[in-house]
């Protein structure tokens, strides 16, 4: 089963941003597995609460995202 996971800053995607990752996604994995593999594949869109990750030793937190946006 393919199977992606993404995750991203609680709050910074809407329902139908985290539905188009969901779409375009499955779309790839079909294209290079084959149609087959359309109903088998799960994508998980999973937010990391604010101030949960970061880069380069640096905390990040959503309105650093916004205001670099």
């Amino acid at each position: 089963m393919p199977f992606a996971n993404f995750k991203v800053p609680a709050g910074s995607l809407t329902a139908a941003q985290k539905e188009i990752i969901v779409h375009r996604a499955t779309e790839l994995y079909a294209e290079i597995y084959g149609d087959r593999a359309r109903s088998n594949t799960m994508i998980l869109v999973e937010e990391v609460a604010d101030g949960g990750w970061g880069i380069g030793d640096t905390v990040l937190t959503l309105a650093m995202l916004q205001d670099n946006g």
